[in-house]
């Protein structure tokens, strides 16, 4: 179900509703506050996208604690194709990107990307480890 929130929030980003997407990013209402883990495919009966689903279903804990979002670009509408044109990934594939809070791509994967690897790479980058001593 969250997947589905933050599918509305990146339509509302894309079409520069209250988060304030600009120009050509629409990511950019994200920036500073959350990393985002985009997923990309041509349809939503991919396999992929369904393991990538279910993988982070099973790790909101961790997601939350390190405040990152999914938005999905699935299909044809607008807002998955200007995300897919951002992030410049195919229109009939899937793609798993790792965003970190500076707007800039960490992972592009071509398959679902496990939880703990997402976890350990953003506990890798600076701006994590200064939140962590912070909390």
């Amino acid at each position: 179900m969250a997947w589905k929130t933050a599918a509305l929030a990146a339509a509302m980003l894309v079409a520069g509703g209250p988060a304030g997407a600009a120009g050509d990013d629409p990511l950019a209402g994200y920036r500073w506050k959350s990393r985002v883990l985009v997923l990309a495919a041509g349809d939503a009966g991919d396999a992929r996208l369904a393991a990538q689903r279910q993988a982070l279903a099973s790790a909101r804990t961790g997601a939350s604690e390190r405040d990152l979002v999914t938005v999905e670009a699935v299909g044809k509408g607008a807002e998955a194709a200007a995300l897919r044109r951002h992030l410049d990934l195919p229109n009939d594939a899937f793609r798993a990107v790792l965003v970190g809070k500076d707007g800039g791509a960490k992972i592009t994967s071509e398959e679902p990307i496990p939880p703990q690897r997402l976890f350990s790479t953003i506990d890798a980058m600076p701006m994590r480890q200064d939140e962590a001593k912070r909390r």
